[in-house]
């Protein structure tokens, strides 16, 4: 795979690993960078923007992250860090990402690992223990990198449910046309796998196969990226320098969260799918490209193209094929087969952990909201805190994010049983589950539309003022 985030996975021996550290409180982030200099290079930041400012500018952006849940501007609210740990996610699905904060109540947690953060530690904390945390998930990129030279192309498209099946009769099917693909499906559901697979399958394996996320740049810097620029297009342009569409060359180039690209950039794009034309920043002469667009998107985009937020005529010259990647929920035995793909590439111990029946079959009835990524992530937290012991329900709950009640076939009792359990547990609280449900709508939302308030309250079918003032209700405390 070539992409600008791969070498993430290969730090240089005789460098010390980056580490972007992410807290407003500026006491906290002198001391820890003191603390922590000896075996990183911290790269700090106070806000989510500086941190995506940051990243942006970098060649390689760090495969470590420490940080804060209540950033700026409600820092008593964890609406912010976990838009922070999407814009993460979506940079570079190999970083592993540590949350350090004083937001610890068990939704907070729980939500924070879901949406691909690796671990929670509490503040204050044990420097030794910090210490402690962040070598493990060095040693788990070490196990992620080993994993990539064995099978020499990454992760393999694992499963043998029908879904899967399916999944891979299509990229058989596609991959040799010469048409944009749309690849659907939720996130963390592994979307940049399917497009990796459909690059490897056809003529172009042997060229580039180039990944950028759309939503992890702004509109200017996204069309650098793309096109490329000339020597003093804009401040910071040094020199020339070419785009993804030329790096790709007669590869690939997957778009990812597609639907997140700015409307002024749909219509160059168009221009590029329709006769393969693009000029670059500060440039008047047209240049060609010859790659395959592969796309891909969690939203709904025929929605989008209905509230005019996406064009009508790119989405259907990019959606002339499309695959829809199953959830996690979705592929039945499946888990199992990636539960045991996942104990075997990050297991620290001779003896894995293992699994009671009883916590088989809760994780088989586990909805799964950060689908792939979520389940690597359990298996992870798992290794590292039972090695070689038996994990019984207890365990594995306190490891899945609470979610409202799965389908009643998936149940052991009826809804109306589960109701009233709940009323004859004399510690039934209607307005504390009501908030509980409220809560986790509200937070799903905001991971949707990566800490948009308008696009999540567009999900949520209310105005974005009774949406800012039920996080208001939900963030009061100091929280920190």
């Amino acid at each position: 795979m070539q992409e600008k985030y791969s070498s993430a996975l290969r730090p240089e021996i005789d460098t010390k690993p980056r580490l972007l550290l992410v807290d407003d409180d500026p006491l906290i982030v002198d001391s820890l960078s003191l603390v922590l200099q000896e075996d990183f290079d911290v790269l700090t930041a106070e806000t989510r923007k500086q941190a995506n400012s940051l990243l942006q500018s970098l060649d390689d952006i760090p495969f470590l992250a420490l940080i804060d849940l209540g950033l700026p501007p409600k820092p008593h609210s964890p609406v912010e860090g976990f838009a922070l740990v999407n814009d993460l996610v979506g940079l570079n699905t190999h970083m592993k990402i540590l949350v350090l904060s004083g937001q610890n109540e068990e939704s907070n947690i729980r939500h924070a690992l879901t949406l691909g953060a690796v671990d929670f530690i509490p503040k204050p904390c044990d420097t030794s223990l910090l210490r402690t945390r962040l070598q493990h998930q060095l040693m788990m990129l070490e196990a992620e990198r080993m994993q990539e030279d064995v099978t020499g192309d990454g992760e393999k498209l694992l499963g043998e449910s029908p879904a899967i099946q399916t999944l891979r009769s299509l990229i058989q099917q596609f991959a040799e046309t010469p048409f944009p693909v749309l690849i659907e499906g939720e996130s963390g559901s592994g979307k940049e796998l399917v497009a990796e697979n459909l690059h490897r399958q056809s003529k172009r394996a042997g060229a580039a196969f180039m990944t950028l996320n759309c939503a992890a740049f702004s509109k200017e810097l996204l069309e650098a990226q793309l096109f490329g620029h000339s020597k003093g297009a804009f401040t910071g342009a040094e020199s020339n320098k070419a785009g993804f569409f030329e790096e790709a060359s007669e590869g690939s180039l997957f778009l990812d969260e597609i639907g997140e690209l700015p409307i002024a950039l749909q219509a160059k794009l168009l221009r590029v799918l329709e006769n393969g034309e693009y000029y670059r920043l500060g440039e008047t002469r047209a240049r060609r490209s010859n790659a395959r667009i592969i796309a891909a998107t969690n939203r709904n985009l025929k929605e989008s193209v209905r509230r005019g937020e996406f064009r009508e005529d790119l989405y259907h010259r990019l959606s002339v094929l499309t695959i829809n990647v199953p959830p996690l929920h979705e592929r039945g035995d499946d888990v199992f087969r990636l539960l045991d793909h996942f104990t075997n590439v990050y297991s620290t111990s001779s003896r894995p952990f293992r699994l009671t029946d009883e916590a088989k079959d809760l994780l088989s009835r586990y909805s799964f909201p950060g689908n792939i990524r979520e389940l690597r992530n359990i298996v992870i937290r798992l290794g590292a805190k039972y090695p070689g012991k038996e994990v019984g329900i207890e365990e594995l709950n306190a490891e899945l994010e609470q979610l409202p009640p799965a389908p009643e076939e998936k149940q052991d009792i009826n809804r109306g049983d589960k109701v009233r359990q709940d009323l004859l547990s004399n510690s039934f609280n209607l307005d504390e589950t009501l908030q509980e449900w409220e809560r986790h709508y509200i937070n799903t939302a905001l991971e949707l539309s990566a800490g948009n308030l308008s696009k999540a309250a567009r999900l949520l079918g209310v105005n974005r003022t009774t949406l800012y003032s039920r996080i208001e209700k939900f963030s009061g405390g100091d929280g920190e």
